[in-house]
């Protein structure tokens, strides 16, 4: 397993995990004697911190030399949202149908990108891994962003797009989630998100999709 020498653009240190400084600021209420139910809150929040941790480490530990390459390049695709453009502009080959399901999914790619950029990621401030100390391998990492980490972006913007499309596109619902889950997962791949991140960014991506798609799917059957 390699590792770069240099120290890495995300040193963990910076800031307690989200889910520490959630049980913190839990914990600093009632006292544990007079709110069981902030105690067991708190205790399962440090847990999870753990579990985020160490499932990070252990992806990290694996060697995947014929994953590492592919999961790279899709990641790096989906920078930008490139991926799901790309695939919108595809779509509006198909027709009006297709334009339609292209719009959507781009229509809640934009909206999901506000909300996560300009509200999750400011309000958590959550620091990047450090790849080095996990020992990320050098063939997995792709540009360490400088975001938050928490949530993730590119699996918010993936699930926004799949969700959102297979409200207009039915028949598109099961290779758009699998790509976008495949796409969420390269991000711990890569090393540049805790689990955790993915997980909260698809649901939030997942629930933006659903509300933009459901809502333009009224609107298209509207439509003449």
């Amino acid at each position: 397993m390699t590792r770069q020498p240099t120290g890495s653009s995300g040193a963990s240190g910076q800031t307690p995990p989200v889910e520490e400084r959630l049980a913190g600021r839990l914990a600093a209420g009632a006292p544990p004697r007079k709110a069981p139910a902030r105690t067991a809150a708190v205790t399962a929040l440090h847990e999870l911190g753990r579990l985020d941790l160490a499932i990070y480490r252990a992806i990290a530990e694996t060697p995947t030399p014929t994953l590492d390459r592919p999961l790279r390049r899709l990641s790096d695709a989906a920078d930008l949202s490139r991926l799901w453009i790309g695939i919108a502009a595809a779509m509006t080959a198909v027709g009006r149908e297709g334009r339609r399901a292209a719009a959507t999914g781009l229509a809640a790619v934009a909206l999901d990108s506000a909300l996560v950029n300009i509200g999750f990621k400011f309000a958590a401030r959550r620091a990047r891994p450090d790849w080095d100390a996990a020992g990320v391998p050098d063939d997995r990492r792709v540009p360490m962003p400088h975001s938050a980490s928490f949530p993730s972006g590119h699996a918010a913007s993936a699930f926004a797009f799949a969700t959102a499309v297979a409200q207009s596109a039915p028949g598109a619902a099961a290779p758009l989630l699998m790509l976008a889950g495949t796409v969420g997962y390269s991000r711990v791949h890569t090393g540049v998100h805790y689990p955790g991140d993915v997980v909260i960014g698809s649901l939030i991506g997942a629930s933006v999709g659903r509300l933009v798609g459901s809502g333009l799917a009224r609107h298209w059957r509207r439509s003449p």
